[in-house]
C-alpha cells in the first residue's frame, strides 16, 4: 500500500521532510503547494514533482484529488488556515509545529478533521525518534522510577531581522512557539497538562518573545522548566529526574543520538542516532554499518522519516489520529503555551485581519 504525499511549502522544514519521504519506499511524493509558482517549480524541479503538479497557490493543491495526506510546513501563522482547506477538501494532514498560535485554533482543527473523518497529527518529530522511543520504555518500566522533574533548553543568538519568521508577529514568531514548544512537549509526554504555570521573558523590539522560562508544576509534586532563546546560545540538553535516576538528553534535545542512563546500578549510555532505523541500530538492514552508512539515502531528512512512517501505520490500521501524539494532547500542549504568552505579554495578530486574537 503506497501513500501520495504532497507538501504545503517549500521553506527548509519542507526540504527535509521531503527527503525523509524518500526513504520510505510506501511513500510517493506527488504535489507541492507555494505561495509562488517559482518556488513550487524550484521544489518540484529538486524532488521529481511532475511539471503539472507544481501549484502556485494552496487551493490549488487542495483540489488536486490524487493526494492522500498533505505535510503543512507554511508559516505558523497559517498552520489553522492551510490545515481546515486541506482537511475540508478531503485530504489527511500531518501540520508542523507549532500546531496552531493557539488553543481555539487547534480545537478548530481538530473538530474540523473528525467533521470530515480525516487524519491529523502535529508533526512533532521529535515523539517519533529512537531515543524518544526509548526514553518512553525507560520510564514506563521504571529505571528512574517516578518522574519528578523534566528540564530543557534550547537556544541560539540569532541576529535581529524584523522580516524574518522568529521576530515577525505576524508569522507566529518568537522563542516560545518556535523553540521552547520542544521541552514543552517533552514534559507533557512523562507529566501530562501542568496546574500550574508560571512564564517570563523578554519581548523584543518586534513584540515577540527573544528570551524565555518557563516553570510548570503538577498537583503530583513534580516540576518542569522550559527555556527557549533568540539571543543566546543555551545548552540545548534535556534531563529527565526520578526518584531512582535520570535521564540525560545531550544537545540537541529535540533530536538527540545518545542518551546517558543513571540509575542504581551505575551509568548507561546509549546510542539511537536520530536519522537511522531501528534495525540500523542493530547493524542491520537500511542505514545500517555497510557501504554509505554514514551519508546519503541512509540518513537523508535526519530523522523526520519516522513520523512519516508513523502515518501511514496509523492509517493502514484505519486511524485517524495518533496513539503517539494525540490530538488531546497536542490541544493540551497549546493550553499550556497560551497560559505562558499570557504572562509574558506576547500576542499574535490574525495573518488576514492583522487585528489581535
Amino acid at each position: 500500500m503506497s501513500f501520495r504525499w504532497a507538501i504545503a511549502g517549500t521553506g527548509s522544514i519542507a526540504n527535509g521532510f521531503a527527503e525523509a519521504l524518500g526513504r520510505l519506499p510506501e511513500a510517493e511524493l506527488v504535489a507541492v503547494g507555494s505561495r509562488q509558482q517559482q518556488t513550487a517549480d524550484r521544489f518540484g524541479e529538486k524532488f521529481g514533482v511532475p511539471r503539472r503538479r507544481r501549484y502556485g497557490s494552496y487551493e490549488e493543491l487542495a483540489a488536486d484529488d490524487g493526494v492522500d495526506v498533505v505535510y503543512v510546513a507554511s508559516p505558523h501563522s497559517h498552520h489553522h488556515r492551510h490545515t481546515l482547506l486541506f482537511l475540508s477538501a478531503g485530504r489527511g494532514v500531518l501540520c508542523e509545529k507549532p500546531f496552531a498560535l493557539d488553543a481555539d485554533q487547534a480545537a478548530d482543527m481538530v473538530a474540523t478533521a473528525r467533521a470530515h473523518g480525516q487524519f491529523l497529527m502535529e508533526a512533532m518529530w521529535s515523539r517519533f525518534l529512537p531515543a524518544y522511543v526509548r526514553i518512553r520504555e525507560l520510564v514506563a518500566d521504571g529505571a528512574i522510577g517516578t518522574v519528578l522533574a523534566v528540564d530543557g533548553d534550547f537556544g541560539f543568538r540569532l541576529p535581529m531581522d524584523p522580516s524574518h519568521r522568529l521576530f515577525d508577529p505576524t508569522q507566529g514568531g518568537g522563542a516560545l512557539l518556535d523553540l521552547g514548544v520542544y521541552p514543552l512537549s517533552l514534559a507533557s509526554m512523562l507529566l501530562g497538562e501542568p496546574d500550574r504555570v508560571a512564564a517570563f521573558a523578554q519581548l523584543g523590539e518586534t513584540g515577540v518573545d527573544e528570551h524565555t522560562a518557563v516553570m510548570t508544576g503538577y498537583d503530583t509534586g513534580a516540576v518542569a522548566l522550559a527555556k527557549a532563546s533568540l539571543r543566546a546560545g543555551l545548552a540545548c540538553t534535556g534531563r529527565i529526574t526520578g526518584t531512582a535516576g535520570s535521564i540525560e538528553l545531550p544537545a540537541m534535545m529535540h533530536c538527540p543520538d545518545d542518551l546517558v542512563v543513571r540509575g542504581p546500578f551505575g551509568t548507561e549510555h546509549l546510542s539511537l542516532p536520530a536519522a537511522l532505523d531501528p534495525a540500523a541500530l542493530a547493524g542491520t538492514g537500511p542505514g545500517g554499518t555497510g557501504p554509505g552508512d554514514g551519508a546519503g539515502g541512509d540518513r537523508a531528512g535526519g530523522g523526520l522519516h519516522h513520523q512519516a512512517r508513523h502515518v501511514h501505520d496509523r492509517l493502514r490500521a484505519g486511524e485517524l489520529e495518533s496513539d503517539v501524539m494525540p490530538l488531546a494532547e497536542t490541544v493540551s500542549v497549546m493550553r499550556t503555551l497560551d497560559a505562558a504568552r499570557a504572562q509574558i505579554g506576547l500576542r499574535y495578530p490574525t495573518s488576514e485581519e492583522g487585528t489581535p486574537r
